[in-house]
């Protein structure tokens, strides 16, 4: 029963004890441990404060970021664009010149056409006259064997120019 109800003296002694445990722990322990405690919340305090700048600028970023993709979208956009415009056009002026080429060299052709033909032309008319005169040789020495024929022939000719 002893253990249940303690005598005075028993008493005492824990009290004096834990008295002095309390008064170490007061002046020693305590202190270095609620600066420790008070330390710790400060750098959590400061690193959660942190997470908050980081999670900011991790927002600011992505929609720098976000931004920064969209103008190069745009950028890519107007480059494409300014491509097709610029094969459009080159295909557009190599259509053009092969147009005028095509029509340079049909005119070409129909000038060298026009020679050719005004050279036949000239070559038919100098054979047709070749063969004129050849025929009239041939009509004039028929006529002209017969000496009667010659004087009538001449006479008629003196006949037909006029003499001033």
């Amino acid at each position: 029963m002893e253990l249940i109800t303690p005598s005075f003296g028993l008493i005492f002694w824990m009290l004096l004890g834990f008295g002095i445990l309390f008064f170490i722990l007061a002046k020693f322990a305590w202190p270095v441990i609620i600066k420790s405690i008070t330390d710790r919340e400060k750098r959590i305090e400061e690193q959660l404060s942190e997470a908050a700048k980081a999670r900011e600028e991790m927002k600011n970023l992505k929609s720098e970021h976000e931004a920064l993709l969209a103008q190069a979208k745009e950028e890519r956009d107007a480059i494409l664009a300014e491509a097709r415009k610029m094969s459009e056009k080159m295909y557009d002026d190599a259509k053009e010149k092969a147009a005028n080429e095509a029509q340079l060299l049909i005119e070409d052709a129909k000038k060298s056409i026009h020679f050719e033909k005004m050279k036949a032309v000239t070559d038919i008319k100098n054979e047709i006259a070749q063969m004129s005169i050849e025929i009239a040789e041939k009509v004039l020495m028929e006529e002209l064997t017969d000496k009667d024929k010659q004087e009538a022939l001449v006479a008629k000719w003196l006949k037909d120019v006029n003499i001033n």
